[in-house]
């Protein structure tokens, strides 16, 4: 159960932060926390430019929810290009795959700041970030990236709260990582890959499906849906037209995962 008075700190702390007379770069992706982060650093009056990297690894839905909330927030962001898939490490997709992808991002931040004249570059972190097996919080140390709400201590569900309070969209937005997370590590990271596994979920979200991840192993779809939603699969016309859909896309075969979905399960490879 959340402590009100805890909170409130957290926020005080949070505010402190983002009131210093600093220019701050922000890595915006969209998502819960970025958003949040973007939202409070206009509500305390800061001097920021939000920068989102768009590249194959990232849904469309992604890049255009985070255009929209910065337009509907009236806050100065940009869009850039970022490179991981001119990486040969990163496209060799092995247990170090973000900490490649995260370099590049950071690199390209901080070269920005620079010729712009930006004090900071800061990104979403939070305090549930430290405690899962994330390669992409080595680069962000490496480059000393600040993450004021890791700083604060503000967990994910803290933010979701807060973000309801402020009236923001993305306070109930399912997480939503990047595409290249959907493929076994291992397995090199192509543009047809990714383009599979984009449909695949874009499709199944159509048929009601809001959380949805669709892992590729070589030519195998693995469909993870919330195990409260496994039972729908025992629809035939639905089960058939997914079967259909999913080979349509490229894949040989389609599979359901029994334990429903669960989020980062790739690291059981290297967790165990």
């Amino acid at each position: 159960m959340m402590n009100d008075a805890v909170l409130r700190n957290k926020m005080e702390r949070l505010r402190l932060d983002l009131s210093r007379p600093v220019r701050f770069l922000l890595a915006y992706s969209g998502g819960v926390d970025s958003s949040f982060l973007l939202a409070m650093l206009k509500e305390v009056g800061s001097d920021f430019l939000a920068v989102t990297a768009v590249s194959p690894t990232m849904p469309a839905s992604d890049r255009n929810q985070a255009l929209q909330l910065a337009q509907a927030l009236g806050v100065a962001h940009r869009i850039i290009e970022s490179g991981e898939m001119a990486n040969p490490l990163f496209v060799k997709n092995d247990a170090d795959r973000c900490f490649h992808c995260k370099d590049d991002l950071f690199t390209r931040l901080l070269a920005l700041a620079h010729a712009e004249g930006y004090d900071q570059v800061m990104d979403g972190s939070t305090a549930d970030d430290a405690s899962d097996y994330r390669p992409g919080m080595r680069a962000k140390t490496l480059h000393g990236i600040h993450s004021p709400l890791m700083a604060a201590g503000l967990t994910k569900g803290e933010l979701r709260l807060e973000s309801q309070r402020l009236g923001l969209p993305t306070w109930n937005r399912p997480a939503s990582p990047c595409l290249s997370s959907r493929i076994s590590y291992g397995e090199p990271i192509d543009l047809a890959a990714l383009k599979m596994v984009e449909e695949a979920e874009k499709w199944l979200k159509a048929q009601g499906f809001p959380v949805v991840r669709v892992r590729k192993q070589h030519l195998t779809a693995r469909i993870e849906v919330p195990e409260a939603e496994i039972t729908r699969f025992s629809d035939p016309d639905l089960r058939h037209e997914t079967i259909h859909t999913l080979r349509q896309l490229g894949f040989q075969f389609v599979s359901l995962d029994l334990e429903g979905f669960a989020s980062g399960r790739l690291n059981r490879l290297v967790l165990k």
